[in-house]
């Protein structure tokens, strides 16, 4: 089509025309798309999820950029909504990213694109995309990121997560599983595989607001530390510690692991979903640290996602990069794995959990979702859609296999190299 039709037809033309272009049978039959008019893209049947494209430059916002974090600030400015089952417009993006391959593709769509309206200003948010200063993975930096990501507002997660605010991958016998029962459940899986008897003194790395570390202290009898690095996460757990009864047995610090002191001597330690905030670089200050702070024959559970040995690396900055995890960095298990024994530690259990994430994750969704109303009491409509985009992409990443959820069992070996541990794992499973 030459450059003066396409200057002579309309925006809901041009739109309509992408749309076969660009989705084609194949994305019919995924999603509906309405246009900010009310027209109807292709056909009104029942679909998963409808894309919903709030004015004439829709589009243009959505793709024109080329880019990831492009497309996501489209739907986080409302440029577009989604209606129905999010998760399921994953696809979508995988088939647009093939359908749009090449650059004569690329640059014939940009033309189209560019014969749409430029979309309003509207990029204005309580939140915004992370600019972190320092060198990465400093105390400073890291303590600047978190921060970020965390001191969003505890009122916030709460009203999604289950009744303990556990942030991470639950445990399900099935998938019909309620998720306080399933978080539950993980953290009770957790304290079998570190074996934790009373009297023992654990360390949780990361612990957010105390659920593991007020649990171990409950149910086992343990005397435990957590630390974060989230000032409101600390307040908020100890004041559900102090609610407990446990003070005397369980705290919370606002600190890095970094910062403790090597002369501690724990019986066992926990790393549950923070692991992926450490860095490549760094896993050996990591593992070396861990190594330092456990006493002989003592266990670390490092419990964190990876995604795979065969991915390719990403030319741009992501979402997640830009707006939820700044400086996040997933490793394959297999560089984890080597780290953690040139630190001294010997593997003795590897478990991949993605299934289980991925229940999670919809969970999380599926309960924001119910709560939206009550969430822009806390924080604004684009920060909502932050969360509601990466937890359903990270669902149907751990769905397809791109992402991973390891739970590692180190053990340190005592001085004449026994592991004291038993010969089977019979007492995981009771």
């Amino acid at each position: 089509m030459s450059a003066h039709n396409i200057k002579s037809r309309d925006p809901e033309s041009i739109t309509l025309q992408l749309l076969d272009e660009i989705f084609g049978p194949a994305g019919a039959k995924v999603v509906n798309v309405r246009l900010w008019n009310g027209v109807l893209w292709q056909d009104d049947s029942p679909k998963p999820a409808t894309l919903v494209l709030k004015h004439p430059g829709a589009l243009r916002a959505m793709l024109l950029q080329g880019t990831e974090v492009g497309l996501a600030e489209a739907y986080l400015y409302d440029d577009f909504d989604i209606e129905g089952d999010i998760e399921s417009v994953f696809s979508l993006a995988d088939h647009l990213s093939e359908t749009t391959r090449g650059w004569r593709k690329k640059l014939r769509t940009a033309n189209q694109l560019l014969h749409l309206p430029a979309a309003p200003n509207r990029h204005h948010s309580q939140r915004g995309p992370a600019r972190p200063s320092g060198k990465k993975h400093s105390i400073e930096r890291d303590q600047q990121v978190v921060t970020y990501h965390y001191d969003v507002s505890n009122n916030f997660y709460a009203l999604w997560l289950d009744q303990r605010m556990v942030y991470s991958c639950a445990y399900f016998e099935s998938a019909e599983d309620d998720l306080d029962t399933a978080q539950e459940r993980k953290l009770d899986y957790i304290c079998r595989k570190l074996r934790l008897k009373p009297g023992q003194r654990l360390l949780d790395i990361g612990c957010g607001w105390g659920g593991l570390v007020i649990y171990a202290a409950q149910k086992y009898g343990v005397d435990a530390t957590g630390i974060t690095l989230s000032q409101p996460q600390a307040e908020l757990a100890n004041e559900r510690i102090s609610a407990a009864g446990l003070s005397d047995h369980c705290r919370v610090e606002v600190r890095d692991y970094r910062q403790i002191d090597d002369t501690q001597k724990f019986d066992a330690l926990v790393s549950v979903g923070m692991f992926e905030h450490v860095g490549a670089d760094l896993l050996p200050t990591y593992f070396e640290k861990a190594w330092k702070l456990l006493k002989p024959g003592g266990v670390f559970l490092n419990h964190g996602i990876a995604n795979t040995a065969t991915e390719k690396p990403v030319a741009h900055p992501t979402f997640s990069e830009t707006y939820v995890f700044p400086d996040g960095e997933l490793t394959p298990i297999s560089v984890t794995l080597l780290s953690a024994e040139k630190s001294g530690f010997e593997v003795r259990d590897v478990e991949n959990l993605r299934e289980h994430y991925a229940l999670t994750l919809r969970h999380w969704v599926r309960r924001l979702e119910a709560h939206h109303d009550q969430a822009l009491q806390f924080v604004d409509e684009p920060t909502y859609r932050v969360w509601r985009l990466f937890m359903s992409g990270s669902a149907y990443g751990f769905t397809h296999g791109r992402l991973n959820l390891f739970q590692s069992l180190l053990v340190k070996p005592d001085e004449k190299g026994q592991s004291k541990l038993p010969l089977t794992r019979k007492d995981w499973y009771l």
